[in-house]
């Protein structure tokens, strides 16, 4: 296997630089696990499908970490089921853009981070590092704040110590390195599998009107016209077409052990593809439940439920069941676990790839842990819980406004024919890709032009 993987590796390198595509100082992506998970050869489609999924799931953990808890929940709670259309419009576009990253990886044999690097300058190159690394920072501040307030909700452990408690999960992911990447795949099933579990639950529970919840997959113009929607749709958005995964995927894709052949990459494109779908899918599912049991347990109440511990002490008893609360925290532990396995990585991805910079990865977690706890930190201290939750939305929002500085340079690298060869993107996957960034783009001004019009 080893012979096979370095043989792989001077491979890539060799294409790569005949094609002009590379820097000299390229290695390839996360190094110790690429190519480290066998393909079974002439087996069936079941088996091979079976051995291609799994970095779909690691994806989609990004899509219910506990900053999209807290803008769901605040969303649901004052508005109803009317954001259910974002949530779709948000999961159907995150589908076709994380396609777009794990065929990248997959035609290139780079990861997002080394093939930008390839194309641009040092100091772009440099800038839009540190502008990723702002949104990981963001990530790990909702990671950081869902897992403590889930430890206070669970055990009353103060948020303070939550915080710092949180710390701890750099052991946890070093012992599921250590296991194998197929271990880190499967305890993020099983953890994601949880989340959905309760959640169902949770919403069979509260009941929720079928008309009106229907009725809010479809978009409406009121989106755009209330300030307030605007601003937890784009958190919402924000939520779930992440930065940081863009990144992540087009790397783990490149854990499996396919032939870097046009015909291997073809039937990983395909499986990949269908691996997507389906893990997305089921993160679609459940930012549904969360919204719907948001909107079904307190809209219409008199208080005004946007803080996670509000949801938390009210579920029991607005649903009349007396294990929703503490099932409610238990999920959002997961969730908060869940994320920072995929935040490490994602670090790791961007450092090396951008800057060429390696480091062992339980600093490098160390590193982006430390930097969002001071902010938790500060903002705990001064505003107390309350001033967490905002933190926990504004968070949300900014990884919008980051989200065209990842996408501008993945559908530039996937639109052109010399870089991507037969993989290149359709013209329809064009049209469509840069239709939804210009979007984006359009909305977060919008939206910062509201945010600074109401200072």
């Amino acid at each position: 296997m080893e012979t096979n993987t370095n043989i792989n590796k001077l491979e890539t390198i060799h294409e790569n630089i005949s094609n002009g595509f590379i820097s000299k100082a390229h290695n390839v992506s996360l190094e110790e696990v690429n190519s480290s998970i066998s393909i079974p050869k002439n087996a069936s489609f079941l088996k091979k499908l079976l051995a291609f999924m799994g970095p779909g799931s690691l994806v989609a953990v990004g899509y219910v970490d506990p900053g999209n808890w807290a803008t769901s929940i605040a969303a649901g709670s004052r508005y109803g089921y009317i954001l259910l259309s974002v949530v779709l419009l948000s999961s159907l576009l995150a589908m076709m853009f994380q396609e777009i990253s794990a065929r990248l990886g997959i035609a290139t044999n780079m990861d997002l981070a080394q093939a930008t690097r390839a194309t641009v300058s040092k100091p772009v190159a440099f800038s839009l590092w540190i502008l990723t690394e702002l949104a990981i920072m963001a990530t790990d501040i909702a990671e950081v704040i869902g897992s403590a307030l889930a430890l206070n909700l669970l055990f009353h452990i103060p948020l303070i110590v939550g915080v710092v408690i949180t710390t701890a999960d750099v052991f946890l992911l070093l012992l599921l390195q250590k296991k194998g990447f197929r271990w880190i795949e499967s305890i993020v099933g099983v953890l994601m599998f949880s989340i959905f579990g309760i959640f169902f639950y949770e919403m069979v529970m509260a009941s929720p009107s079928w008309g009106p919840l229907l009725a809010g997959y479809l978009p409406t113009t009121q989106i755009m016209t209330n300030h307030g929607m605007l601003f937890l749709g784009l958190g919402i958005l924000g939520a779930t077409v992440m930065p940081h995964n863009l990144y992540l995927h087009s790397s783990i894709i490149q854990t499996r052990d396919y032939e870097r052949t046009e015909e291997g990459k073809r039937e990983a494109v395909k499986f990949a593809k269908i691996d997507s779908f389906l893990s997305l899918s089921g993160a679609f599912i459940i930012n549904s439940l969360i919204l719907i049991v948001g909107a079904a347990a307190f809209h219409g109440m008199n208080q005004n439920v946007g803080a996670l511990e509000d949801a938390y002490k009210l579920l029991s008893p607005t649903l009349g069941a007396a294990a929703a609360s503490s099932l409610f925290a238990v999920a959002l532990l997961c969730s908060g676990q869940n994320a920072t396995i995929t935040g490490t990585l994602s670090g790791q991805i961007i450092m090396e790839g951008f800057i060429h910079l390696k480091m062992k990865p339980w600093v490098r977690r160390m590193i982006t842990r430390v930097l969002a706890i001071i902010p938790v930190f500060i903002v705990t201290l001064l505003a107390g819980e309350a001033g967490t939750e905002k933190l926990l939305i504004w968070s949300q929002v900014i990884l919008s406004l980051q989200l065209p500085f990842a996408l501008i340079p993945l559908l530039k690298i996937t639109g052109d024919k010399k870089k991507m060869g037969v993989f290149v993107n359709s013209r329809t996957q064009k049209v469509l890709a840069w239709t939804a960034t210009l979007v984006i783009i359009l909305l977060n001004i919008f939206l910062v032009v509201n945010i600074l019009s109401n200072l």
